[in-house]
C-alpha cells in the first residue's frame, strides 16, 4: 500500500485536478474525504493553520498542503 494519503472534499477544483492527474497515469493513493471523516478534517486543520485546505497530502508521514500534482505523482511512483 502506498504511503501517500490525499485528503480531499467534493467540489474542490484543486482536488479534482490532482485526482485527474493521478488517475490518467494509473496512480492510486489512499483517498480520504474530509466531509465524511471528522478526524480527517481535524487532522487537515491541524496542519493547515486551522483551515480545511485541500488537497492536503501526507507523503511518508510528512503533510503537504495543496502540493503540486507532480510532487504527488513522483512520490507515488517512488513508493509503489
Amino acid at each position: 500500500m502506498p504511503e501517500v494519503t490525499v485528503y480531499w472534499r467534493p467540489g474542490c477544483v484543486f482536488c479534482q485536478r490532482l485526482r485527474f492527474s493521478l488517475a490518467i497515469r494509473g496512480l492510486r493513493p489512499t483517498m480520504v474525504n474530509i466531509w465524511r471523516d471528522p478526524d480527517a478534517a481535524a487532522f487537515v486543520r491541524s496542519v493547515a493553520d486551522g483551515n480545511e485546505t485541500v488537497p492536503t497530502v501526507v507523503i511518508e508521514g510528512v503533510p503537504h498542503v495543496n502540493p503540486s500534482p507532480k510532487l504527488v505523482r513522483d512520490a507515488l511512483r517512488r513508493l509503489t
